[in-house]
């Protein structure tokens, strides 16, 4: 047998590939960004990058209704976009099957907000997998498309920032091809107009039903006896946290952990004399075993927020931590100097906030590399919502409150604006804003590593493809004022902020310039003339993490420096010149 060392999320997408899946979409969101890419290693997987998570998860509907067998993942706010049509598929069914990944994440290590997508299952009423490392992964995804087909319905698998990233050993198996199923047509159990969906809603209780039999005899479900003291139920990555914290209980592990098998736990229940619950984020399991009338102990003792570590688990349960993981070695005791996130030195996107935050205006921000604008010392950015949400809410700045009009601008990345940025932007016009939108358009989706969108002319594959073009579009969407520049070019980037800003009608500026990682041509670095140089701080004010300030003088890491030019034009005495001379 083959193994493999593997993360969560290419154990999925091997998962996919064994399981004979034929059609995978997905928009890049960390902690999943990697399912697909993986997914596309494989040619018997036709996998593809969607312009958001909802057009994703369509996509994937229809190819399941086809009948090929289809993968759709997304982070956790992903399935905020999806959960359209998420709620309508549970009505619909499948015909092969259909599996989503959601990948919460716990701890925002990378996102706007903490969500337990768990709530999603019982709201749209589907079945819900948790795998608890990376063999489970590729195992369980396996299993989710024969839940899924047995059922007619789609599958939720979660997992989370710890499942998707961590790596552990994975055994391989060979592709197990699934022939494409006879497509019938159905119109009374496919179109959702109401005479066909009420009966439809009454199959789907009938299946929940059926699923919650399942659940109690489910090899995905297993209780592990040791002693009987103490009894954990857990799921996904706090099994393995509560494995370590608590080698001798026993624990109720559910893969399967909706619906909930009630009679495995109370069978759990009346063995073990202290029950608890180990979940992160929100009280999922401990609300329902609770309302089946079993005592069991759970957020009076682990938070509703953020990870909870093995530590914390001895310390809450046993009344101890786990002393010997506590020790420290003297060197780690002296203070670390925080890293925050910065933009990336050449960032065209730093440019922009120097100008916004230097003409005062109200910033209404988006996700995105650029969400750093609203750190030091740039600090220009009001708020922040989500994916899009930039130049609607900046048209709510403006009709909210008469006093700002003149003053907004709504910022977002070329592949947000893909992504659910152009009703906004159809907003604007149809209600006769007159906001500024900067679209920064770096030419890739940067922040989660650099994957193709529909404006880059290539496919997650690397296949050739047409190429959208942002400033047609704008203008097709109604905007008669757009204006492409260099947001290395400081001057015209300034006269033209200033100039669409006042205008009367809406306005975009796509400030285009590819992301400095993507430029891999011999830089010339810039350096500071100790002569010239007054300590004003102006170059400072731009964040660039190439310019350090020592005690009395200020200097640029040339390994650092990709020779911009943005200092060099803030800098008022000339200081600032390419490394062994003058500037041009």
């Amino acid at each position: 047998m083959e193994r493999k060392l593997m993360s969560g999320n290419e154990a999925i997408a091997r998962g996919a590939y064994e399981a004979g899946v034929r059609f995978a979409a997905a928009y890049p969101g960390t902690p999943s960004t990697e399912v697909l890419e993986f997914a596309a290693t494989y040619d018997e997987i036709h996998a593809q990058w969607a312009p958001n998570e909802k057009v994703a998860l369509e996509e994937g509907i229809g190819a399941a209704l086809a009948g090929s067998r289809a993968l759709v993942a997304m982070k956790h706010v992903g399935l905020n976009v999806a959960a359209d049509p998420l709620m309508t598929a549970s009505y619909v069914g499948v015909n092969a099957g259909l599996v989503v990944v959601v990948a919460d994440d716990p701890g925002m290590h990378s996102s706007q907000n903490e969500q337990d997508s768990r709530q999603y299952a019982r709201f749209a009423k589907v079945p819900l997998i948790e795998p608890a490392d990376s063999q489970e992964a590729k195992d369980f995804l396996k299993l989710a498309y024969e839940i899924s087909e047995k059922f007619d319905t789609p599958v939720i698998l979660r997992s989370s920032t710890r499942i998707s990233h961590a790596q552990s050993l994975v055994i391989l198996a060979g592709r197990h091809e699934v022939p494409i199923r006879p497509y019938e047509k159905n119109i009374a159990k496919r179109v959702m107009m109401p005479a066909f969906a009420r009966p439809r809603h009454v199959a789907v209780e009938e299946r929940l039903q059926k699923l919650a039999q399942y659940a109690e005899d489910t090899p995905l479900n297993m209780i592990e006896w040791r002693d009987t003291k103490i009894g954990v139920i857990c799921a996904g990555i706090s099994y393995q946290q509560v494995r370590e914290a608590l080698p001798e209980a026993s624990i109720l592990k559910l893969g399967l952990s909706y619906p909930l098998p009630q009679q495995l736990i109370r069978e759990f229940a009346e063995v073990v004399e202290e029950l608890y619950v180990v979940e992160e984020l929100d009280p999922f399991f401990e609300e329902q075993i609770k309302a089946m009338g079993i005592k069991v102990r759970g957020k009076e003792l682990f938070p509703m927020t953020g990870e909870i570590h093995p530590n914390l688990i001895a310390e809450k349960i046993l009344g101890r931590p786990l002393a010997e993981k506590l020790e420290v070695p003297a060197w780690e005791e002296e203070p670390v100097p925080t890293r925050p996130p910065v933009l990336c030195p050449g960032c065209p996107h730093r440019s922009v906030f120097y100008v916004l935050k230097k003409l005062k205006l109200l910033v209404s921000g988006d996700i995105g590399c650029y969400t750093l604008g609203a750190l030091p010392p740039l600090d220009a950015m009001d708020s922040v919502i989500c994916m899009g949400a930039s130049i609607s809410a900046g048209l709510g700045y403006e009709k909210g409150n008469p006093e700002l009009k003149g003053k907004i601008v709504s910022v977002i990345g070329d592949s947000t604006f893909f992504h659910s940025g152009l009703t906004g932007l159809m907003d604007v016009v149809y209600n006769q804003g007159s906001t500024l939108t900067i679209i920064l358009d770096n030419r890739i989706t940067a922040m989660t590593g650099h994957q193709d969108n529909p404006g880059t002319g290539y496919t997650l594959k690397g296949e050739p493809t047409v190429a959208l073009e942002i400033g047609p579009i704008c203008k097709a969407l109604g905007v008669k004022r757009v204006r492409e520049v260099d947001p290395y070019d400081l001057p015209a980037l300034e006269a033209a902020i200033k100039e669409e800003v006042a205008a009367p009608e809406p306005s975009v500026i796509i400030a285009r310039r590819a992301c400095a990682l993507l430029d891999k041509s011999p830089k010339t670095a810039l350096n500071i003339d100790p002569e010239k140089c007054k300590v004003c701080n102006s170059c400072m004010r731009l964040g660039c993490p190439a310019i350090v300030k020592t005690e009395d003088k200020v200097t640029i890491d040339a390994a650092l420096c990709v020779g911009c030019g943005v200092c060099v034009q803030v800098c008022k005495f000339n200081a600032i010149v390419k490394a062994g001379g003058e500037n041009d």
